[in-house]
């Protein structure tokens, strides 16, 4: 069993289960606070979980070379949807991360990206990019959490391991 491979589907594992945490979170809120414009990127707790759940159903695709489901859509802003649909991607990714070899994860993917760019980057790189950005704005979430004065759920991956 290749460690590398392993520690990069702990890395999904975490992400689900950190994105899930939130998203519980997310339905404490009044519907107010839900939407509450924060003036940053993605403006509101709801929009930022959207704007990261789409993230990671996008780059699935294009990892497993599914069909591109595109970005956010209006049907993706309801707190409904991820309650829903992101276990079942979390689900998704989870299932792709099973197939994980060094030889796979060292694969160059060449993507175009939303502005009609074309890349290239080894498979270990996105997936670490995948996790990272996830991780940036549910930090975000955090913040918009504490502003309401509520206590957000722990996601430090410390306590996934913990927990695990």
């Amino acid at each position: 069993m290749s460690l590398f491979a392993e520690s990069l589907r702990t890395e999904i594992d975490y992400s689900a289960w950190a994105a899930q945490r939130l998203v519980r979170a997310a339905a404490e809120l009044t519907p107010e606070q839900l939407t509450h414009d924060f003036k940053t990127a993605d403006h509101s707790v709801l929009e930022t979980l959207v704007h990261t759940f789409a993230s990671e159903r996008l780059w699935l695709s294009r990892l497993s070379g599914s069909p591109h489901p595109g970005f956010v859509t209006d049907a993706d802003r309801h707190l409904s949807v991820l309650q829903k649909d992101w276990p079942t991607l979390n689900d998704r990714w989870r299932e792709w991360g099973a197939g994980l070899t060094e030889e796979s994860l060292s694969a160059p993917l060449v993507w175009t990206d939303l502005k009609g760019r074309q890349w290239s980057q080894p498979v270990w790189k996105l997936l670490l990019h995948v996790v990272n950005h996830s991780t940036h704005h549910r930090g975000q979430v955090v913040g918009f959490l504490r502003s309401f004065g509520h206590t957000p759920p722990a996601t430090d991956l410390t306590v996934f391991y913990r927990e695990g």
